[in-house]
């Protein structure tokens, strides 16, 4: 006879899972004392606020600390007076808990800690995408329960993303956790206040040593994009084994084949790693098939479950007019966080000709939270020319600013390096100069009548990171973005 697991295992084993619910019990020390990321006020924001009957579902790739944040929360609710016994954590990967509705689970522990219908209580469910149509249960959850505030988090957010907008509307609130962003990793290592000038009125930042913090936005791109390889020597030391494994072969070979039944693993793996190959460029869908040896149709799936899974993300071409293609075959690609392709293909050093594109791809990297910035930003390309970055008004489909990405110093002294994004500009009424980032010149000049900024590109990616963090604080508050607000610079000229 098959033996099943009974209520008071699943009870049980709950009571292990929330030590506090027992006096004197508290979240482990370890993850109390982590440092917390600077997304944790507005993702703290969004858990208390209960005048807004809501789902919070908190999305991002593979350990970059979601379920750390969690805890962190569940400690900070503690501290501000909530009673413990009313805070309930599941993990959805917990074998006793598999298959289980998560209304029984919710049931189960009312019943154990004697909490009524109308109780205030603050569940979390931690990787909820391994309950089979999740967003359904979680909205019946929603409505049924309204003195309950509800949170759950997901890493395999292929599937996830997607079904909380089709299920879960009007119920559901997306938080993205991204991989550290620049400034959080100097933070994080110490070397912030070493490197970083703030001013005392305005929200404008400059460097005191630039060649310090060039040094460490190469070990940014190297091993900075997740927490624990930050902290942990031993990930440092061999940090491609502890991503590939842990992060990017869990994705590939497990989540995305189990949530969209892909057959031909080897396939997707193999277009990844052209993908992540050919980061910061441009690449077309013929030319993916045509030397993968794979139907365009199979690859254009494949590309949208990689950026759905947080791996990658596209970005699309607009021409001299600003105008996006109607046929939107090619576009540029950009892993999620630089490290991935350090991880990869060897670590990188300042004077690698890889460090162009790299650099790219750690300034969009910064955006990653941003919820709007795969419909505000493309890049532009027509026969004579090119601009990295163009921010557009989508409704209005014109540009507010433009960013020429450079690990140089080469565009302050060559005209012919500086000339494309003359040509925009002169096109365009701007609302902002054009900005060309740099390797260490930080400054300004004039270029037929065109005002153009220099910054150097370690200190636009901390800045850039600086203002995602804050637009996601405005928001969670309330607070509208004003636009376009890329960034604040105090310039200098050398």
């Amino acid at each position: 006879m098959l033996l099943s697991v009974t209520d008071e295992e699943i009870v049980e084993r709950m009571r292990f899972d929330n030590p506090w619910w027992v006096a004197g019990g508290s979240v482990d020390k370890f993850l109390r004392d982590m440092p917390r990321r600077d997304y944790f006020p507005p993702f703290s924001d969004l858990v208390t606020q209960r005048q807004i009957r809501r789902a919070v579902i908190l999305l991002g790739p593979r350990r970059v600390g979601k379920t750390v944040l969690v805890y962190q929360s569940i400690d900070q609710l503690i501290a501000q007076g909530h009673k413990p016994e009313r805070l309930l954590y599941l993990s959805l990967e917990t074998p006793l808990y598999s298959g289980l509705p998560l209304e029984k689970l919710l049931r189960m522990f009312m019943s154990a800690c004697q909490h009524g219908t109308d109780t205030p209580l603050t569940v979390f469910f931690d990787e909820i995408q391994y309950l089979r149509d999740w967003e359904v249960h979680l909205k019946s959850l929603v409505d049924s329960y309204p003195s309950i505030k509800f949170v759950a988090t997901g890493s395999a957010a292929a599937a996830l993303r997607l079904k909380s907008r089709e299920s879960g509307a009007g119920r559901f609130t997306d938080f993205l956790l991204p991989p550290l962003t620049f400034c959080e990793y100097l933070r994080f290592t110490g070397i912030e206040p070493s490197v970083i000038i703030e001013s005392d009125t305005e929200e404008e930042y400059a460097t005191k040593d630039i060649n310090q913090l060039n040094i460490a936005f190469v070990e940014y791109l190297n091993y900075g994009g997740y927490p624990e390889a930050v902290f942990d020597k031993n990930i440092r030391a061999d940090s491609a084994r502890y991503i590939k494994s842990d992060i990017i072969d869990k994705v590939l070979l497990r989540d995305l084949p189990s949530l969209y039944g892909i057959q031909d693993i080897q396939e997707l793996n193999r277009l990844f790693l052209t993908l992540a190959y050919n980061t910061g460029n441009e690449v077309a869908l013929e030319g993916l098939s045509r030397n993968s040896g794979v139907a365009k149709n199979t690859i254009k799936r494949y590309v949208e479950y990689l950026e759905a899974a947080f791996l990658i993300r596209r970005v699309y071409r607009v021409d001299q007019s600003a105008r996006r293609f109607e046929r939107e075959n090619s576009f540029k690609v950009y892993l999620t966080n630089p490290t991935m392709r350090t991880a990869l293909f060897g670590p990188i050093k300042d004077t690698d000709t890889n460090m162009g594109a790299l650099t790219e791809t750690a300034v969009f990297s910064q955006w990653f939270h941003s919820p709007d910035s795969t419909n505000r930003l493309h890049y532009a390309r027509w026969k004579t020319g090119e601009i990295d970055i163009v921010h557009c008004d989508p409704a209005l489909q014109k540009p507010d600013w433009i960013v020429e990405v450079k690990w140089s110093d080469r565009p302050v002294s060559d005209e012919s390096l500086r000339a494309n994004s003359v040509a925009f500009a002169k096109r365009h009424p701007l609302k902002e100069a054009p900005l060309i980032t740099t390797k260490t010149y930080n400054g300004k000049m004039t270029q037929d009548g065109i005002t153009i900024i220099f910054t150097p590109s370690s200190l636009y990616s901390y800045i850039l990171g600086k203002n995602t963090v804050a637009a996601a604080g405005r928001k969670s508050s309330g607070v509208e973005e004003e636009k376009p607000n890329q960034l604040n610079l105090d310039i200098t000229t050398n």
